[in-house]
């Protein structure tokens, strides 16, 4: 929870929905219930806010026991519109990141090679917390992040606009050094451990990997990304 916002309490949490308040995700206590609490409900999913329905305890644990079944937490920063990144050459996108160091850390790496924004999915990863803000180092004041409800349908939105897909993946076919990027290339990336999901690899036009001379088999997220966005600020200086 360090460096996140919480809102604790009913009146909080939906005067915040009522402002349009950027909120990472909405915690309900599991079983609670009643008008006020099914209203936030439906405000969350009006307007696509992360909902999670959680044990009391954990809400008790963020809150000190005075949330009365919900809790708000802030986000660090504004979400940006992915048609607002359409005009970029070079989209990063997250298929699941859940470490917010990491996250961090990509984000950080995106901009100083001039990525025009980061996409990442509402479940199954980090948001914009303090961590993930303090991890990079500054960037979010420069870089737009994207939040989509589904990484596949993000994707079937670049394509439709002319964007190639690259996917990272330790099977792919292609080296990342002898591909002839696209002149608007979406980068994509999967999450720690289990890498690029099914769904997700389908969709890309195609599978890059990076070869690795040791024994380990695979590189952290944000490490890869590093390796990969440089490769294209070299061949996009060189054009």
């Amino acid at each position: 929870m360090e460096g996140e916002h919480v809102l604790t309490g009913i009146h909080p949490v939906r005067e915040a929905l009522r402002a349009g308040r950027p909120l990472d995700r909405v915690l309900v206590a599991r079983g609670a219930g009643g008008g006020r609490i099914d209203e936030i409900v439906q405000m969350c999913r009006r307007q696509g806010v992360p909902l999670r329905f959680e044990p009391r305890e954990t809400l008790d644990r963020m809150g000190g026991g005075r949330h009365q079944g919900v809790i708000g937490v802030g986000a660090a920063h504004p979400y940006a519109d992915l048609e607002k990144l359409l005009g970029t050459r070079l989209l990063v996108v997250v298929d699941g990141v859940e470490d917010p160091r990491n996250l961090g850390a990509l984000v950080r790496t995106a901009h100083a090679a001039g990525a025009g924004g980061v996409v990442i999915p509402e479940r199954r990863s980090a948001g914009l917390t303090g961590t993930v803000e303090k991890a990079a180092a500054g960037a979010l004041a420069y870089l737009p992040i994207a939040r989509v409800v589904n990484v596949n349908r993000a994707l079937e939105t670049l394509k439709g606009h002319g964007w190639w897909i690259y996917g990272f993946d330790a099977a792919g076919e292609h080296a990342y050094d002898g591909v002839e990027y696209a002149s608007r290339s979406a980068l994509v990336f999967g999450g720690e451990g289990r890498g690029l999901h099914e769904q997700t690899r389908r969709r890309c036009d195609m599978l890059v990997r990076i070869p690795l001379a040791g024994r380990i088999a695979s590189l952290n997220v944000s490490v890869a990304a590093g390796i990969a966005l440089f490769e294209w600020k070299r061949r996009a200086r060189s054009e």
